[in-house]
């Protein structure tokens, strides 16, 4: 590569981080590369979009998970092999966890924590950001979309029954502690045996990493990042789910998140590479014919067959860098006039 090329690669990816630095700034997130205008009419239209876009992939994801539930039987002889196997690791605790705060104040925060994690923190989380990093959003909704593609095949695939429905001991905290009840006509609306993996925990931890980085106050990065272990405790404290689905959660949301890096990063790269060639295509030299000689004029015409009272055909007057060079050779170097016989 030339030195030439490699000043110019440095230069447009200089240029790619100010453009994308002033894209925060001033506002820009939309989908597909829609932008988000920083404020008045365009960015209220842009914000309904984005809204309309992320509602209807929620409600495919939440259709498809609804529409491959499993049934009990099943999920409760997977349940009973996440148990086994968390047993013998000695990690099956969740019973333990659950009778140290099933009481009072404790039982009802982390029940109502449980029901706000996704149905009010994260929609919250997502327009806050869209609002104050653009960037940092974009990267936020993406995990959460790939996150929910990878969650659902395994969901349909094997169905695991949580804590509370397995018949190990374990009751449902959140239907005596929440308004909301998981039983009952509630079940239309959520599948129950989707506890592996535990996207409460894997969306928890992304939420708090991402609104860390929106953050600038070293305390306030430090509470966001409490989010995730906070949602942790409370779904294995009301039955809800296992410390392997937590594991499994955070697992899916990190291999989300790298492939929503991995996709931003090669469209900066693909911009870069096509702005270089493009600046290279631009500056390239355009060659111009010098000026002939009569007596080398002559020659070209006499040798061509063309007779010189009469001028060049349409194809051969639009190309004078061809006749140049057939006049080059023909002619040679130091000749004063005329053309050898």
């Amino acid at each position: 590569m030339s030195k030439h090329l490699k000043l110019r690669l440095r230069h447009n990816r200089a240029r790619a981080r100010s453009q994308r630095s002033t894209r925060r700034r001033e506002g820009s997130g939309g989908w597909f590369g829609l932008p988000v205008a920083p404020g008045g009419r365009g960015a209220f239209t842009a914000g309904r979009r984005e809204f309309a876009l992320f509602a209807a992939v929620y409600l495919l994801y939440d259709a498809a998970r609804w529409a491959w539930a499993g049934h009990l039987s099943l999920a409760r002889v997977h349940a009973h092999r996440v148990i086994a196997l968390e047993r013998s690791l000695h990690i099956a605790v969740e019973g333990s966890v659950q009778r140290a705060l099933d009481s009072g104040v404790p039982s009802f925060v982390l029940s109502n924590v449980y029901l706000a994690a996704q149905a009010v923190v994260l929609p919250a989380a997502l327009i806050w950001l869209y609002r104050r990093s653009p960037g940092v959003y974009r990267q936020l909704r993406g995990t959460v979309v790939i996150t929910w593609l990878i969650a659902t095949p395994v969901f349909a695939l094997y169905p695991v029954a949580p804590p509370r429905l397995a018949g190990v001991g374990i009751r449902d905290m959140v239907s005596h502690q929440a308004v909301v009840t998981l039983t009952g006509r509630s079940t239309l609306f959520y599948n129950p045996y989707a506890a592996v993996p535990s996207l409460h925990v894997g969306l928890a931890f992304a939420i708090g990493v991402a609104a860390a980085a929106a953050l600038r106050r070293p305390w306030t990065r430090a509470v966001a990042l409490l989010w995730g272990p906070l949602v942790t405790l409370a779904v294995v404290a009301t039955g809800n789910h296992y410390f392997f689905d937590a594991a499994t959660g955070l697992l899916v949301a990190a291999v989300a998140f790298a492939t929503t890096r991995a996709v931003g990063r090669s469209q900066v790269t693909f911009d870069i590479a096509k702005r270089a060639v493009a600046f290279r295509t631009s500056e390239a030299p355009v060659r111009t014919a010098q000026p002939l000689a009569p007596a080398a004029a002559a020659a070209a015409g006499h040798s061509a067959g063309i007779n010189a009272d009469r001028p060049l055909s349409a194809p051969a007057a639009a190309r004078p860098h061809q006749h140049t060079i057939a006049v080059r050779r023909l002619v040679p170097d130091g000749a004063a006039g005329g053309c050898r016989p």
